[in-house]
């Protein structure tokens, strides 16, 4: 029997075809051939699902899609039909559509059919289920309550968060596919995107630094360079530096590793080690990337910081990285900073030769031994402060004997951060409810603590499934 993760290879695009359907159904009314078409299409698509696994569940969790329960990962050009959709689940309250068996063409557009008049009751839900309950191939599953009367407000923050996140992401693989292509492209047209992002770090920095913790996604050069940037700017906040500063220090770290592009993608994404004349051409992508920025329009002095960045980001503290000079130099602030970002998210990332990440808080350990070498140890203590010394994205075991998530650092109790406890303390899965490890019981002793950190990836843990 084939693997879920080949059965469900292809559920990212019935769940955008799903999308398109129900955006067709708005625009023509129903017997339409546009409507019909985008419903035969999507039935082409959800019979062999159904076929291979006898009965198909597909259910809302929080902002994620599940087919029988396992995850639905898309590439970043289907996150508006993503969002599209999950929005019209939450207007009829609907959690959950069965396929029992193969639907037919008539079942799937009744279905529509009642899926669109039941936005217009004041009972959704139950509007819906009534008019579909004589197709015996599908049924449907009411959207389950939050518990927490703050978790809509959190839910549309974390939303806002999200999409500031992968708007970044999407405007950083436009660039990059310009410049490739030999198109001139502006440094400045990328402010407006970085002055969202401060907007953020200033608003929300948990939320956006848990963003740059979920390592879920597929491009990893995109994300790599937003996630960068994300760091760069939290730590910046955490210096002192200006708004203005901030948005610089954003734009500047979002292209320090521009000069990748000229490097071969079978050599990039070799999933085993590099050989040497790989490796030295690897080291090259600092000059390409001071050649790249300088071929950008609007040569000023913005182009010039970021140009110095991108050049030394690999240098290190004591200049015994990439490239190596004949007489060192002082380093640009803005690369010190860049150069701890950069070694953390890659660390702490999934690549095509490393597919197993590496801890949060390993990755500080390795970080520490190098503060003084590589990593300018006065940043650094401001770098251990701003993600704390269980970083988000930790998975801890607890004094209780609960497993749970780092959430979000503590600035004055860096070892007793926020957790979201996952599994209880007899083994068993929970939604994950918040504790705040400051808390004392009434005799002055916290009520939880730390014990060690766990290998997320033992458990099978999803980072999304819980940070968003």
């Amino acid at each position: 029997m084939a693997s879920k993760e080949a059965v469900f290879s292809g559920a990212k695009d019935l769940i955008n075809q799903l999308s398109v359907v129900i955006r067709t159904s708005y625009i023509h009314s129903p017997g339409n051939i546009a409507i019909i078409t985008a419903t035969d299409k999507f039935i082409s698509m959800i019979n062999p699902l159904v076929t291979s696994e006898g009965e198909l569940t597909l259910e809302l969790g929080g902002e994620f899609f599940y087919l029988n329960e396992t995850r639905i990962r898309y590439p970043l050009e289907y996150l508006s039909n993503f969002d599209f959709l999950s929005r019209e689940f939450r207007k009829r309250e609907l959690g959950s559509i069965v396929f029992k068996g193969v639907p037919k063409g008539l079942d799937m557009q009744d279905f529509f059919k009642a899926f669109m008049a039941s936005v217009f009751s004041q009972t959704p839900f139950e509007t819906l289920s009534e008019d579909i309950s004589t197709i015996d191939s599908l049924g449907i599953g009411r959207l389950r309550k939050v518990r927490d009367e703050n978790i809509e407000g959190n839910a549309d923050i974390r939303r806002v968060v999200k999409k500031a996140y992968f708007n970044a992401v999407s405007f950083t693989r436009g660039v990059i596919n310009r410049i490739k292509s030999g198109e001139r492209v502006g440094i400045r047209k990328a402010k407006r995107i970085v002055e969202s992002m401060v907007d953020m770090v200033l608003e929300q920095e948990q939320l956006l630094l848990a963003m740059t913790s979920i390592k879920d996604y597929d491009d990893y050069t995109y994300y790599h360079s937003v996630n960068v940037s994300i760091l760069s700017v939290a730590l910046g906040q955490r210096l002192g530096l200006s708004k203005k500063a901030l948005t610089e220090l954003g734009l500047v770290s979002l292209f320090h590793d521009i000069g990748k592009i000229e490097i071969p993608l079978e050599i990039l994404n070799k999933p085993t080690n590099f050989t040497n004349e790989e490796w030295k051409l690897v080291k090259k992508h600092p000059f390409w990337g001071v050649r790249a920025i300088l071929r950008l329009q609007g040569f000023d002095y913005m182009a010039v910081r970021t140009a110095i960045c991108a050049f030394e980001h690999h240098m290190n503290y004591d200049f015994l990285g990439y490239p190596r000079l004949r007489s060192p130099i002082e380093l640009d602030f803005y690369s010190k900073i860049i150069t701890l970002a950069d070694q953390y998210d890659g660390m702490t990332s999934s690549r095509v030769y490393s597919r197993v990440p590496m801890s949060p808080d390993t990755a500080l350990s390795i970080m520490m031994e190098r503060a003084g070498s590589q990593l300018d140890p006065v940043l650094f203590k401001f770098f251990i402060n701003m993600v704390g010394v269980f970083p988000v994205g930790t998975l801890v075991m607890l004094d209780t004997r609960e497993l749970g998530l780092v959430q979000q650092s503590e600035p004055v109790f860096l070892d007793r951060p926020r957790v979201v406890v996952i599994m209880n303390n007899r083994g068993e899965k929970i939604e994950g409810k918040v504790v705040d490890l400051t808390e004392r019981d009434p005799d002055g002793k916290f009520l939880r603590t730390i014990v060690k950190t766990m290998d997320p990836n033992k458990y099978r843990i999803n980072l999304a499934d819980y940070m968003l």
